[in-house]
């Protein structure tokens, strides 16, 4: 029991932390990141908040990773509603103030990075599924054998031009995002010797039944 606290902690907190930096990189004043581009200009067109766009993109994302069997789990459906929701609260309440100068929107972007890269440690290393978007960096790292930062800046790359094509505003901090979420990614795995393919995450049915069978012997 003591474990699975840990594991749902370490879950939430790196949800939270994704949320965290996803403001810190928009709130930097520089461009979005290359999937906030993605979400500015789903929120544009369908006239939802940033933090409901988030979440349609997931569901969607959910759905493409089904298609590739990538296992589907406990974790992917927080990811997939709590990162929005996190999102919506800091921005909607001010919580972490735009950046005044230039030099303090590039420290921030940096920063808002760094804190999505051990974002992305946390909840995956958790076990219970990894994120929507980080399933398709999982599957596209088994696929090809390609580090794990050079996944993620092609698949964000995408997200960019995707975004921008649907009305996102992009600008330096996208460009930034674009090479440095890799760099990011890459350098907190390492420094963490942090390896995604050799984490087993499990799956709806088996975190169901690992509860229900707790459950039981109560």
């Amino acid at each position: 029991m003591k474990r699975e606290c840990l594991r749902l902690s370490r879950l939430l907190l790196g949800l939270f932390l994704y949320g965290v930096g996803i403001v810190l990189t928009v709130h930097a004043r520089l461009g979005v990141a290359p999937w906030d581009v993605f979400h500015q200009g789903v929120s544009l067109r369908l006239g939802v908040t940033f933090g409901q766009a988030s979440i349609l993109v997931s569901l969607a994302l959910i759905l493409l990773a089904v298609l590739v069997r990538e296992r589907f789990g406990f974790g992917t459906l927080c990811n997939m509603i709590l990162i929005g929701v996190f999102v919506d609260l800091l921005m909607l309440n001010h919580l972490i103030p735009t950046a005044a100068t230039f030099f303090s929107g590039l420290v921030m972007m940096a920063t808002g990075l760094f804190v999505i890269a051990l974002a992305t440690y946390c909840y995956m290393g958790a076990g219970y599924g990894a994120g929507p978007r980080d399933s398709l960096m999982v599957v596209m790292t088994r696929k090809t054998g390609r580090p794990v930062g050079f996944c993620r800046t092609l698949i964000e790359g995408a997200a960019l031009l995707i975004g921008w094509y649907l009305g996102g505003h992009a600008g330096l901090g996208t460009v930034i995002a674009v090479f440095g979420s890799g760099f990011a990614v890459q350098a907190v795995f390492t420094a963490l010797r942090f390896d995604p393919r050799t984490i087993h995450q499990e799956s709806l049915a088996e975190t169901l039944g690992r509860f229900f069978s707790f459950i039981r012997k109560r």
